[in-house]
């Protein structure tokens, strides 16, 4: 028997004024799966992760539940202590919108701890713990934001998620803002990071790069306009897609590696 969904969408709808951007969208996320979500823009794929974040009203009929319990109910005080306790965590697409430009991204990083009032050893222990789970070295993070890669501030952002310990990690396009060299260390990252945690953490991946889903994910939702196209298993929908749409997905990309196995192993490179 499976263990219960950490994040399920039941006939999730979000309409923008007269336009209905999500149509009756139905996907679960387990623990330890990633599953990717991949669409061009206007597909409604940043709809569907701020409606997760509650930073969006889904229409009646709706439901998100989160280990079960039901989130669209919530409102006001119920609502700020969901989004406190930390359940979910959101890794921006631009890290600087996360990671504070005039702090050292060690600050940045321990911000969400130190507001949650957590003694600082054991924020020391979390920081030393999230930073060996995304592959950066200590002596990178006194530095500003600004004086890191690319690759590394995006490091340090999935980093500053992960140190209030998420049941879910929901990244938007973590990967799309990066050179070649950058985003493969950050794929490299996420699949380690997939690996270490197993069924501790979940993760749900939107990006348009087809193929940087198709290293790191379990399982690939297709989304056309608003409603899903196609859900499969990444190596079964790689390679035998099923919706035109997907097809037309994975032949704009040159060449697609899918993982060799369900459970990749490839360390993070340091930097």
């Amino acid at each position: 028997m499976s263990a219960p969904a950490i994040l399920e969408l039941d006939e999730l709808s979000v309409d923008y004024g007269r336009v209905r951007v999500l149509d009756r969208i139905s996907l679960s996320v387990r623990p330890g799966e990633v599953v990717g979500v991949v669409g061009e823009s206007g597909s409604g794929k940043t709809t569907l992760a701020k409606a997760v974040l509650r930073a969006v009203d889904a229409a009646t009929g709706s439901r998100i539940l989160v280990d079960g319990r039901d989130v669209t109910r919530l409102r006001g005080s119920g609502l700020r202590a969901w989004r406190r306790a930390g359940a979910v965590q959101y890794v921006f697409q631009d890290p600087l919108r996360s990671l504070d430009p005039a702090v050292s991204t060690a600050e940045s990083i321990v911000e969400g701890l130190r507001i949650g009032r957590v003694p600082a050893a054991e924020a020391s222990r979390r920081r030393a713990a999230a930073l060996d789970a995304v592959g950066l070295d200590e002596e990178l993070i006194t530095r500003l934001p600004g004086g890191l890669s690319g690759g590394q501030r995006q490091r340090a952002a999935i980093a500053r998620a992960l140190v209030v310990e998420p049941r879910l990690l929901l990244l938007d396009e973590p990967v799309s803002a990066l050179d070649a060299a950058s985003r493969d260390r950050v794929v490299q990252a996420l699949i380690a990071l997939r690996d270490a945690r197993g069924s501790d953490l979940a993760m749900l991946v939107i990006s348009h790069d087809i193929g940087s889903l198709a290293a790191m994910s379990d399982r690939l939702v297709v989304l056309d306009r608003g409603r899903i196209a196609e859900d499969g298993p990444t190596r079964r929908v790689i390679s035998r897609p099923e919706h035109p749409y997907t097809r037309l997905l994975i032949d704009s990309v040159p060449l697609i590696h899918t993982p060799r196995a369900n459970r990749p192993s490839r360390a993070p490179v340091r930097s």
